[in-house]
Parts: structure tokens; C-alpha cells; sequence
């Protein structure tokens, strides 16, 4: 295929990943690796990582190796038809996914994601994690799927474990927007445990990294318990999102610190 053939096929596919196409995607379509190879070297294609290319026109982008990286995950898909089910694909997590956000300080070089399904990557700039997601923890930003900021900073408790370090990520989180405390602690029960707290309390996990953060738990809630609207509608979402083991935790953990709140009915 000449040059113009191909770049006009190509151009048809860029339009809607970032000015960015795959080895596989330009395949599919009658563009081999040596014609991607001669459009490089000609300079109307730049090689951005291992069998991902970029418009030599297209403007450069502080996400260019993420978003590179992200479509060499599944190579042949168009990256606009992936989001459809966001949560049941690979989606930007841990390290990754605070960089997205704008959070914290713990960006590597190396691109983290999560799947539902087992993969490996021989490409030592990529790691992948088998984990299931709820449809309500995945966010866009920028057009790539993300965990929530909730559940990135839950991903940050696990994978770095470093509560120091999690908690600018959650103070730099907390600047951007009103989080989902609710959500948040739900997502933190699991690894209340291993940082020394009650098994599933995930609200005392929580609190230890709003104090490493220099939030006031107490004031907040306060300030919460204060807004008429706000409180009972706060109540009622992180209520609505327990289970009955969580919510029976959270009355008796409630009962313990704060027992003139909940008076037990014998």
C-alpha cells in the first residue's frame, strides 16, 4: 500500500484514539508493520511504545504512554468501542490511576492496571492485577477507564500500603471534590485488618488516614450531621450500601466510641 493510501486508512482510525493507532488495528485494515515501519522513518507516524503509533501531526500529550499503553492491552479493539463496559476491561489503577486523578505523589514509570480476567505482560513497563470491579468504581477521565477517586485510594491502602503516602493521595483527592466517605469505607473494610484495626472496620482505617492527612474526621462529620439535606442523604447512601455485617459492625463500633449516639434497647 503507498503512502497516502495508507495514511488516509490510518487516519480513519486515529480520529478517535488520541491521533493513535495499533500494529493490529492498521492489520486489520490492509496497513502492515512495514508500511507503519516506512511512515515512521518518513516522519508521518511516531513510534510511541511496542506496536503503538501516533500521527506525526498530532499534538504531544503529558498521557501519551498511558493512553499508548492502555490501547496495547487489547491491540485490536478501537479504544472508543472498549469503554462501552468499562468495568469488565482493563482499567488505569494504583500509581496509574493517581496519576490520572492528579493525587499524591506516587507515580512511577511503570503503567498499573486491573482485570477481570488473568493476563500477563512480558513488557516490564506494564503490570497487570486480576481483580473484579463494581460498575460504580470506574470513572472516565481524559477518555480511559479509572478507577473512582474512592477506590483509588482503597487501590493505593493495598498495593503501596504506606498510609503516609496514601493519605496526601487522599488529601489531594478531598481538594478536587466531596468524596463518598461512605463508599470509602466500605471499600476499606477489607484491609482494616492488616493495619491494625478490628476485622472489616473499614471507618477506623479511614479516620487514620484523614489524621495522616490533616483532616478532622469529627469536624467533618459535624459539619455533615449540621446540613439539613445533606446529612440525612449521606446517612441514607452509605446505609443503603452496607450489608448486614457491615451495618452491624458499624452500630457496635458506634455504640463503643460514641455510646450516647446509639442507646442499645436492651
Amino acid at each position: 500500500m503507498n503512502a497516502v493510501e495508507a495514511l488516509r486508512t490510518l487516519a480513519g482510525i486515529t480520529a478517535y484514539q488520541w491521533g493513535m493507532v495499533t500494529a493490529a488495528q492498521a492489520g486489520l485494515h490492509g496497513v502492515s508493520r512495514l508500511d507503519l515501519s516506512r511512515l515512521a522513518q518518513s516522519g508521518h507516524l511516531k513510534r510511541l511504545a511496542h506496536g503503538v503509533y501516533m500521527d506525526g501531526g498530532a499534538p504531544s500529550g503529558r498521557l501519551d504512554d498511558l493512553r499508548a499503553a492502555w490501547l496495547s492491552t487489547n491491540p485490536r479493539l478501537i479504544g472508543e468501542a472498549r469503554l462501552s463496559e468499562r468495568s469488565k476491561g482493563v482499567v488505569i489503577a494504583a500509581s496509574s490511576a493517581a496519576r490520572l486523578h492528579g493525587i499524591g505523589d506516587l507515580w512511577t514509570d511503570r503503567h498499573e492496571f486491573v482485570s477481570p480476567a488473568r493476563r500477563q505482560s512480558q513488557r516490564s513497563q506494564i503490570r497487570y492485577r486480576l481483580r473484579a470491579l463494581d460498575a460504580q468504581d470506574v470513572t472516565l477521565v481524559e477518555g480511559l477507564p479509572v478507577m473512582t477517586l474512592e477506590r483509588t485510594i482503597a487501590d493505593l491502602v493495598e498495593d503501596v500500603g504506606d498510609l503516609s503516602l496514601v493519605s496526601d493521595a487522599l488529601r489531594d483527592a478531598s481538594k478536587q471534590r466531596d468524596l463518598d466517605l461512605g463508599r470509602l469505607t466500605v471499600l476499606l473494610g477489607p484491609l482494616a485488618h492488616r493495619h491494625g484495626f478490628a476485622k472489616g472496620d473499614g471507618a477506623a482505617l479511614l479516620e487514620r488516614l484523614q489524621q495522616a492527612a490533616g483532616i478532622d474526621p469529627d469536624a467533618l462529620a459535624d459539619q455533615i450531621a449540621r446540613d439539613p439535606s445533606l446529612g440525612p442523604r449521606t446517612a441514607a447512601r452509605y446505609l443503603s450500601s452496607l450489608n448486614v455485617a457491615e451495618a452491624d459492625l458499624l452500630i457496635n463500633t458506634a455504640r463503643t466510641r460514641r455510646p450516647e449516639i446509639l442507646k442499645s434497647d436492651g
